[in-house]
């Protein structure tokens, strides 16, 4: 009964949830329909009589016994009040959801604990599994009214098979007045401590273990117990109510739509619809209606849990991993990645602007990471990449590098190593002359200044560096080179 629409405002667009208001099931005019045609009837009502039924004096009394409702109305402090009963009420709904009994983690441990692909290993561990599932049963007869109707008695929990006849007589012979939901707990952790004797459970810290989770459990199940017995005081639910229906009371009389000859404030026209008065009564109302709908989600509305479901699905996967899939894995075998050592898994068309780099933290964007030049007089030779240099097979970026006098030769020219960029260049090599005037200027410049598929830069950080090199480079190479004439980045190696 949960109506989902998750998959349908995934993504922010414009006007991304008109779509959901044209839904009924679950909606707001589901809930308010009927409350609102009778606010709006009465509002009728009351504006025909006051135009057409009373006489001149029992309009003049009538208008001031609206003025006296529409200012006093106010102050009956109707959003603080019902503002907090909402918050209280969808905070108890949200505890009483991550509350619910999931037997999970207890299926993994007994599959993984307790040992033994025979008859009776399989045996040990459906019946664990089928008392704890039990406890659930216990648990949401007691507070869902769906389950209530599908197992009113013991005896339609034993025809579904979640008790054997003999188990439902111990569990009758049992003389307690109280709720038995913890009945089944107790033959589990009995039944736990039988097989650590008999060593299908090998090791006293798995039994530890289990005991533990199974705990947890009717931890989860004794929770939603007490949500069912001690709920919200029942006086604070009646006075918002009654602030909520005496707020609109005075509504009806104090929002009607004076003549507007007799000069009242605020009267000066007559619309004989009041419309800001029905959407607060659809706003209000339909507030009240959200914590009338949410203070016990184990009834039958559209919002409320799906507790059946949930026993179904939580029986089914149970049995499954503790029997069929008990010791039942895939063969060993090297996954694709086996001589990777940054794997990369595969992006589709549609996937593909999603690749994003990693985040290296705020601070890599400042462009604090470049050492500044050295001083000009200075003749050194430096790289900031500890790559070789003349090496083809190095990766995208490098070092623009001067060195001491010597012709230049051998530069190479690189594109970007991310394969989602456009290309800037191919590797070529040529050669150079140049100015020995120059031959003592030293240029350092990392990986992120020369290629736009560094991933610690953004794309108009990286192009802004990437200008600043080829300028350089431009600089020091003759005005008649051809390679200043091409679209490309110079990492230049000596």
């Amino acid at each position: 009964m949960t109506v989902t629409y998750s998959s349908r405002v995934a993504n922010a667009t414009f006007f991304g949830f008109h779509r959901l208001l044209l839904r009924w099931r679950g909606s707001i005019y589901k809930l308010l329909y009927r409350e609102f045609f009778i606010f709006a009837l009465l509002y009728i009502v009351l504006s025909l009589v006051y135009r057409f039924v009373l006489s001149v004096d029992q309009k003049r009394f009538f208008e001031k016994l609206s003025l006296y409702c529409d200012r006093y109305a106010e102050q009956i402090p109707v959003t603080f009040i019902l503002g907090f009963y909402v918050t209280l009420v969808v905070n108890r709904w949200w505890n009483q959801f991550i509350n619910l009994p999931w037997p999970d983690r207890l299926m993994f441990l007994i599959t993984s604990c307790v040992q033994g692909r025979d008859e009776y290993g399989r045996l040990l561990r459906r019946t664990m599994m089928r008392y704890v599932n039990l406890t659930s049963i216990l648990i949401f007869r007691s507070v869902s009214t769906t389950v209530c109707k599908r197992f009113p008695t013991i005896e339609h929990v034993v025809e579904a098979g979640f008790m054997t006849p003999e188990e439902r007589k111990l569990f009758e012979n049992i003389n307690s007045p109280h709720l038995k939901y913890w009945v089944p707990v107790v033959w589990f952790t009995n039944l736990a401590a039988k097989a650590r004797k008999e060593g299908r459970i090998q090791d006293s810290v798995d039994l530890q273990a289990i005991l533990k989770e199974m705990n947890k459990f009717r931890t989860w199940c004794s929770t939603l117990f007490g949500y069912d017995w001690v709920g919200i005081p029942l006086v604070y639910t009646q006075v918002v109510t009654l602030a909520v229906y005496t707020f609109f009371i005075a509504c009806l009389i104090g929002r009607q739509f004076l003549d507007p000859s007799q000069g009242y404030p605020g009267n000066d026209l007559d619309l004989y619809v009041p419309i800001f008065t029905l959407l607060q009564f659809f706003f209000y109302s339909g507030w009240l209606k959200v914590a009338e709908q949410l203070i016990n989600p184990f009834g039958e509305d559209d919002d409320d849990f799906e507790t059946n479901w949930i026993i179904d699905r939580n029986l089914q996967v149970s049995l499954l991993a503790v029997d069929e899939m008990h010791m039942n894995m895939p063969h060993l075998t090297r996954d694709i990645y086996w001589d990777d050592a940054a794997a990369q898994p595969p992006y589709t068309v549609a996937a593909a602007d999603y690749c994003i780099p990693s985040f290296l933290g705020s601070t890599t964007d400042m462009g604090y990471d470049t050492p500044p030049p050295p001083p000009a007089h200075k003749k050194t030779t430096q790289t900031t990449l500890n790559t070789p240099l003349n090496n083809p097979s190095r990766p995208p970026g490098g070092t623009v590098l001067i060195t001491p006098p010597g012709p230049l030769v051998a530069p190479y020219w690189y594109g970007p190593h991310n394969p989602s960029s456009p290309p800037i260049g191919t590797l070529r090599i040529t050669s150079s002359p140049l100015p020995s005037s120059r031959l003592s200027d030293i240029l350092q410049f990392d990986e992120a200044d020369l290629t736009d598929g560094c991933p610690r830069q953004q794309e108009s950080v990286s192009a802004h560096r990437q200008d600043s090199v080829i300028s350089t480079c431009a600089d020091l190479l003759p005005a008649d080179s051809p390679e200043l004439n091409q679209p490309t980045i110079v990492v230049i190696h000596l």
